[in-house]
C-alpha cells in the first residue's frame, strides 16, 4: 500500500497499466479514472511523505485522515479464510478509495509502523519518494540511474580537481 502512496506522490497519478496497480485495483473493484486524476490526492499525500521523510509533525496525514476516513473491516475477498484489515469498501470511487487506503497507511505510519522506511533521493535534482526495503534500511536513492549518476558526478568532481593541483599547468 506504501508503494501506492509513493508512486501517487512521485508522479501525480497511478499507472493503470501497471501491474502493481492493475492487480490492485482489479482485486478490489475499482475502475481507474481513465485520465488517471486523483484530483488534490497527490499533493496531499506528496506533502506526507515529505513530513514523514522529513520527520515533521504529521499534519498532511491528518488532513488525509479528515478527508478521506477510513472504513476499517475485514475482508476475505479471496475466499480462502485468510482475513485481513481492509480500509475502504470495494467498488468505491477511485479516488475516495485510494484516499481512504493511503490515509489509514500514512497514519500508521506517522504512529511508527517498524515494518516500513520510506526515503527521499538523494540523487542532485531528483526527490523522489521510495519505501526502503534495503536489509539495513539505509538506502539513499530512488533508483540504480540516480545513484549511478551520482557516483560518476563525484567520480568526476575529485578527478578534476586533482588535475587542477598544483604542478598540472
Amino acid at each position: 500500500m506504501t508503494r501506492l502512496a509513493v508512486e501517487l506522490a512521485n508522479t501525480g497519478t497511478l499507472d493503470q497499466h501497471g501491474e502493481l496497480v492493475a492487480a490492485f485495483f482489479a482485486e478490489h473493484d475499482i475502475t481507474a479514472p481513465p485520465d488517471g486524476d486523483f484530483g488534490a490526492l497527490p499533493d496531499l499525500v506528496r506533502a506526507a511523505l515529505a513530513q514523514s521523510v522529513d520527520g515533521e509533525a504529521p499534519d498532511a496525514a491528518h488532513q488525509l485522515l479528515r478527508a478521506y476516513p477510513p472504513e476499517m473491516h475485514l475482508s476475505d475477498h479471496d475466499g480462502l479464510g485468510a482475513w485481513h484489515v481492509h480500509f475502504s469498501r470495494n467498488g468505491t470511487p477511485p479516488e475516495r478509495w485510494l484516499g481512504q487506503l493511503v490515509a489509514a497507511e500514512l497514519a500508521l505510519l506517522a504512529a511508527g509502523d517498524p515494518a516500513v522506511t520510506l526515503g527521499r533521493c538523494a540523487a542532485a535534482g531528483c526527490g523522489r519518494y521510495f519505501v526502503d526495503q534495503s536489509r539495513n534500511r539505509t538506502r539513499r536513492f530512488c533508483s540504480n540511474a540516480c545513484a549511478s549518476r551520482t557516483t560518476v558526478a563525484a567520480y568526476r568532481a575529485r578527478t578534476a580537481k586533482n588535475t587542477e593541483g598544483p604542478g598540472n599547468d
